[in-house]
């Protein structure tokens, strides 16, 4: 999640400028000429952010890359571009063939570990459940 960030401001109103209608329950008051009100503002949405856990491969039944991210779209683009030298660029290893979204990064990223330590043979399975043709499934998150 993202932080709310809120901010109260307050000022001093002069009520004989301001109409009634713009604070809902105030009626004039002739010994009232002016109010503070604190305003509260947010500067910023609370906007639930999602994270991934993805596994890339080299080809149907080839070699396997578990990652975790915050940025999916990136991250794939990331790896099909040989942006970073390592495993997926030392291997070829350059379809997105399976992902799971989850609410935070830390279950994300206790779902990777967890992923790493599976048999072969369950990566596979996990796999061919939802994509039995090992299609590259960076065309479907990016159209």
């Amino acid at each position: 999640m993202m932080i709310c960030r809120v901010s109260l401001i307050s000022c001093k109103v002069n009520l004989s400028f301001l109409p009634i209608s713009v604070i809902p329950g105030l009626t004039r008051n002739p010994h009232i000429h002016s109010l503070n009100i604190v305003f509260r503002m947010e500067r910023e949405q609370i906007v639930p952010k999602s994270s991934y856990v993805y596994i890339m491969a080299s080809g149907k039944n080839g070699t396997l890359y578990i990652g975790v991210t915050s940025d999916l779209i990136k991250r794939i683009f990331e790896h099909k571009t040989n942006v970073h030298d390592g495993f997926t660029s030392k291997y070829s290893v350059h379809s997105l063939v399976y992902f799971e979204v989850h609410d935070d990064i830390e279950a994300a990223i206790k779902r990777e570990k967890q992923l790493k330590k599976w048999k072969r043979d369950w990566k596979i399975q996990l796999i061919e459940q939802e994509n039995p043709n090992w299609q590259d499934l960076y065309e479907h998150i990016t159209s």
